[in-house]
């Protein structure tokens, strides 16, 4: 048993926020399944991870629930019953029977981005394929899990996640563009992208998070070639997933909201940028959060080339790597009201990312 301190040093309430416990140190057998409890012995949904792909898990989160300025206790603990399963609201997987989609979902937001056999189709002029990197937002509106019902509609040909019957939809046009999240390198005036994900390894999903990996082949822009992959996760309670962009050959990169029609409202800010724009039936909010760390400054780009006008982050790289926070909020979803309620969700998010959750074990 170990005794665990959360603190919350912000002063705002703070909730789906999720801390991780390293138990990497602790001896335990494989059979056995740790559980975090309140002050009250009550048990807290957790989720454990296995990160460094040994077959034994090291990582346990939690999402603790604190107000402002304030402290709780929870207990860490052994049990001999797993966690029920039906809690799986993070959830994530690769779709080859949509060409080779890779895609995520929690109880907010669902998201997919395209792999090397929609890349080829298109170079090989073979109709229904995808050549882009950037990431593509699928707009629902219901909580519970849509990803494999979506497909399995659409590839039976029973329906369409075009269409929205209730559920949400994919109406949210990528191209060329960098979507709610993709990346550019900068050389002089151009912006330069990588093409298609080649591989990928799902980690985790749960009732949590899930998490994911992204390959890319070594990409060139303008002379420097790029070695890239993605670790991306999205947790429970959130509308941003989470980027870590481990790279070589440059010292920054630009992470982009597509801004699709260019009749939206552009907000920058430190370590938060917003897109706001009417959508369709309804108007929607693009935006990306990092830390002090990697911030540099944000421009839009403005072209008059199909799909490349972004609203750009400039983020430098720190040990090749480079972590920021990428996602939307759609009105018809009835999570964001406005304008001013999504800004005000990325201004308290940034917050929170810059002063964490403090964990300390007792």
């Amino acid at each position: 048993m170990l005794s665990l301190e959360v603190k919350n040093t912000l002063n705002i309430d703070r909730e789906f926020e999720t801390v991780e416990v390293d138990i990497s140190v602790l001896n335990h057998n494989k059979l056995d399944y740790f559980v975090i409890l309140d002050k009250n012995k009550k048990e807290i949904i957790s989720q454990l991870i296995d990160t460094d792909f040994d077959g034994k898990k090291d990582v346990l989160i939690f999402q603790p629930s604190i107000k402002a300025n304030s402290t709780k206790r929870y207990t860490l603990t052994i049990s001999d019953k797993k966690q029920d399963a039906a809690f799986v609201h993070c959830y994530s997987r690769f779709v080859p029977e949509r060409t080779d989609d890779y895609a995520w979902e929690n109880n907010r937001v669902a998201f997919r981005t395209f792999g090397p056999v929609a890349q080829k189709m298109i170079e090989e002029g073979v109709k229904g394929g995808t050549l882009s990197s950037g990431m593509d937002a699928w707009l629902k509106r219901v909580e519970y899990p849509i990803i494999n019902k979506w497909y399995d509609k659409t590839t039976k040909g029973i329906g369409s996640y075009h269409k929205d019957t209730g559920e949400g939809l994919d109406n949210f046009h990528v191209g060329l563009s960098r979507g709610v999240g993709g990346i550019a390198v900068k050389v002089d005036t151009s912006y330069y992208f990588s093409k298609n994900f080649t591989a990928y390894k799902t980690i985790t999903t749960g009732p949590i998070r899930t998490s994911f990996i992204l390959n890319y082949e070594t990409w060139d822009a303008n002379g420097n070639q790029l070695e890239e992959s993605k670790l991306i996760s999205l947790d429970y309670g959130q509308n941003l997933s989470r980027f870590e962009i481990n790279i070589t050959g440059t010292d920054s990169i630009s992470a982009g909201l597509t801004l699709h029609k260019k009749d939206g409202i552009i907000a920058k800010n430190k370590n938060w940028i917003s897109y706001w724009e009417p959508f369709d039936d309804s108007e929607l909010g693009q935006g990306l959060v990092t830390t002090d760390a990697y911030f540099i400054n944000s421009k839009e780009y403005i072209t008059s080339k199909k799909d490349e006008s972004n609203l750009y982050m400039n983020l430098r790289v720190v040990d090749h790597k480079v972590v920021y926070y990428a996602g939307f909020g759609w009105k018809k979803s009835n999570q964001f009201k406005n304008k001013q309620e999504w800004e005000s969700y990325l201004k308290a998010f940034s917050e929170k990312i810059n002063s964490p959750l403090l964990i300390k074990k007792l």
